[in-house]
């Protein structure tokens, strides 16, 4: 019986093991690097589903307190969408958009026009918004605040798509924007 106790706890060690390995190997490749997932919480009883289909759409109208800062909306949705990465659920069922309008609007302009708006500073949100379209997310823009902010619509950053309204984008339900 000890000998079997031994064996049994050999296995559960092996495979705490792997676990804690697997999940340091996913955070060394988490599909928009640079940014952590969320940290784990010890007997958190919802975590994410890797057979469900996430459907988020992040709505961002506040600028960064700096314009050297780092949008952090844009913190938010690389953190959950990592979070997501981390926990198993396949890119396919990472469903993330995200809508910028009002006083976030300035940073979906290049890099050019962000300096000649902010005293100079360049936009600290390109390299990210570029890795978060080459990790799947759709990137968003109010046409109503490029017009009212007089931002040219050909200083957007190309991974950004110019809408009409972010009150149109973001009634269309995440359901409606992604077909299955």
């Amino acid at each position: 019986m000890r000998r079997l106790l031994a064996g049994g706890a050999t296995v559960l060690a092996v495979l705490i093991g792997l676990s804690g390995s697997a999940l340091a190997q996913s955070a060394q490749t988490l599909p928009i690097p640079g940014y952590e997932a969320a940290k784990d919480v010890p007997g958190a009883k919802d975590l994410p589903d890797p057979s469900v289909t996430y459907k988020v759409v992040f709505d961002i109208g506040k600028a960064a307190s700096k314009p050297d800062e780092v949008n952090p909306g844009l913190l938010s949705l690389v953190r959950y969408f990592n979070t997501l990465a981390k926990y198993g659920v396949p890119a396919d069922h990472r469903k993330i958009a995200v809508v910028f309008h009002q006083d976030a609007t300035d940073i979906v302009q290049n890099n050019e026009a962000f300096k000649a708006r902010n005293g100079g500073h360049d936009n600290p949100n390109i390299a990210l918004i570029q890795s978060m379209k080459k990790a799947g997310v759709d990137l968003r823009v109010c046409g109503q605040a490029v017009l009212s902010r007089k931002i040219d619509p050909q200083t957007i950053q190309p991974e950004i798509e110019l809408d009409l309204w972010a009150l149109t984008t973001l009634a269309r339900s995440s359901h409606q924007r992604w077909s299955e």
